[in-house]
């Protein structure tokens, strides 16, 4: 073994790079530069006006990174751990383009590849990997977060086709999408999932306006009064909520590499300023304050980093279960609020100005720490894997073999 001292790289602290391969460090670095070329440069003034960017989608259709670990109809078929560093890289640069990203490759499609039919992959994945169709996911409804379980939304047979009616709420992409994935109740309380189209009659879909997180995308709400769909749009692997689950499941580790990336940022920006800003003489990363605060935070991102890297790994091994899922959303995105706090707070009055980004990051983390699972319910999750009892119903899970207790030395 070497005896050379390694040199750390930015944020990069204990030498992720060397359990990366080839291709995931050339996608990763094919978003990064993107991101820095076009994205950086103009995504403040989008979110102060609370406007997508449709100018940037032609230039992220060309990356070919649509639908992530999906493989075929046109998508990269990319691991775990390559659809988390892209997940991060969105999340580095704007957390807005990181949710239209993530509802379109990581809820939409996703959910089709997963539960769709052959046919129905056939129909839909391809244009959608090309960004020529995009996505929406169609499940938390006004008085149903983080209990979606308890869906209102119907759908009632009526010969070849399905009626839907119903109400949804925080629907990413919503007034964008050419379709939108809604997940109803059928007559026999089954949930199903219901490809409908853009235009459909008794559709309507309202930007949410008054935001203060994420607002260069657009979130909806979303009323189904009788809107009619051909029975051939219904998925043909979803027959009940256990299936939604799997989707959610499989999507939440890429929350924790966005929560990563804001936190990332922050820090990296944090860094540039107290190196570049002085007072009484000298610059501020010279004051022990200073360099306490910034240890801390890179301590805690490097624990982030570790904790996705291995749970990507086991995601790709198909060994990923929710529990660990919801820890590391559930811890990461906690970190990541402090970090981004700790930024601003180094950058004084400065990081409350959109021009140094930070002020962005601060206002962006308070939704992703909401977003999929609040703090909360991830960590009813992982209380019921290690207790075997659910909090929220009280019920017990399958019979557990309790931990033997510690011995004495």
């Amino acid at each position: 073994m070497s005896s050379a001292a390694t040199t750390p790289t930015g944020t990069d602290f204990y030498v992720l790079e060397d359990l990366l391969h080839p291709a995931e460090i050339e996608v990763r670095d094919r978003v990064r530069e993107f991101c820095t070329r076009e994205v950086t440069p103009v995504i403040n003034d989008y979110w102060e006006r609370a406007e997508f960017p449709h100018a940037l989608l032609p230039g992220i259709a060309g990356l070919g990174i649509a639908g992530g670990t999906v493989r075929g109809y046109g998508s990269p078929g990319m691991s775990a751990v390559a659809a988390g560093l892209v997940a991060r890289e969105w999340a580095r640069a704007d957390g807005s383009l990181g949710t239209f990203y993530g509802v379109h490759s990581f809820l939409a499609m996703q959910s089709i590849d997963m539960l769709g039919s052959a046919e129905q992959k056939e129909r839909w994945l391809p244009a959608m990997a090309r960004l020529e169709t995009i996505g929406a996911f169609g499940l938390t409804e006004p008085q149903h977060g983080s209990d979606a379980v308890a869906l209102e939304t119907r759908a009632v047979r009526d010969g070849d086709e399905y009626v839907l009616t119903g109400a949804k709420k925080w629907i990413g992409n919503g007034t964008i999408a050419d379709l939108v994935l809604i997940w109803a109740r059928d007559e026999d309380g089954d949930v199903g999932g219901y490809v409908v189209p853009k235009g459909s009659i008794g559709w309507t879909a309202t930007r949410m306006t008054g935001k203060t997180a994420l607002r260069a995308v657009w979130q909806a709400e979303i009323t189904l009064d009788g809107v009619r769909v051909p029975a051939e749009n219904r998925l043909a692997g979803c027959h009940s909520f256990k299936d939604v689950a799997k989707v959610l499941d499989r999507t939440r580790y890429t929350v924790a590499w966005r929560a990563l990336g804001v936190a990332e940022a922050a820090y990296e920006l944090a860094l540039a300023h107290t190196l570049r800003r002085e007072q009484f003489g000298q610059p501020i990363a010279g004051y022990q304050l200073v360099q306490e605060k910034l240890a801390r935070m890179l301590a805690e991102i490097t624990s982030m980093q570790l904790l996705c890297w291995r749970l990507s790994v086991l995601a790709d091994e198909d060994r990923m279960t929710a529990a660990m899922a919801s820890l590391a959303k559930m811890n990461n995105a906690k970190k990541a609020r402090a970090i981004v706090a700790d930024a601003r707070d180094l950058l004084g009055g400065d990081g409350i100005l959109l021009e140094h980004h930070v002020a962005r990051h601060h206002a962006d983390i308070e939704a992703i720490y909401t977003f999929e699972g609040t703090d909360h319910v991830q960590a009813l999750i992982v209380g019921r894997e290690v207790t075997g009892i659910s909090a929220i119903t009280g019920r017990r899970a399958a019979p557990r073999t309790a931990p033997e207790p510690p011995q004495s030395i």
